[in-house]
């Protein structure tokens, strides 16, 4: 018998300070990056790139809090944060963007209703 389950934060999966993943990573969980992924990461829940995380790749995700840096493109379905210490170089593709003060942002965004037209064009 199959039963619904709905993604309540308490399972995330962590990738610590000194670990680097070559490769695609797929999580039906939140995760939380403190090391390097090089590679895509599909997460079905909320994504966390701590201070000291890197990303370089392709990121799709409900959600985003970034802290460290990012490489790539990302989509994010509903909201992305770019806190004081994060660096994200590339494409966002956002419902809702936050910036904090002191980010660093250099590259493409398409938020909103367009957001939605990018997605559903691909």
């Amino acid at each position: 018998m199959a039963t619904n389950q709905q993604n309540t934060g308490a399972l995330y999966n962590a990738l610590t300070s000194g670990s680097k993943i070559i490769g695609t990573v797929i999580t039906d969980s939140d995760i939380r990056i403190d090391g390097t992924i090089e590679g895509d990461v599909k997460c079905s829940g909320k994504m966390v790139i701590g201070e000291q995380g890197l990303v370089k790749g392709t990121v799709e995700c409900q959600s985003a809090e970034i802290m460290g840096t990012l490489d790539g493109k990302i989509n994010v379905k509903y909201t992305l944060a770019l806190r004081a210490t994060s660096r994200l170089k590339g494409e966002i593709n956002t419902q809702t963007l936050m910036v904090e003060p002191n980010a660093i942002f250099n590259g493409s965004c398409t938020m909103g209703n367009d957001s939605e037209k990018v997605k559903t064009e691909k």
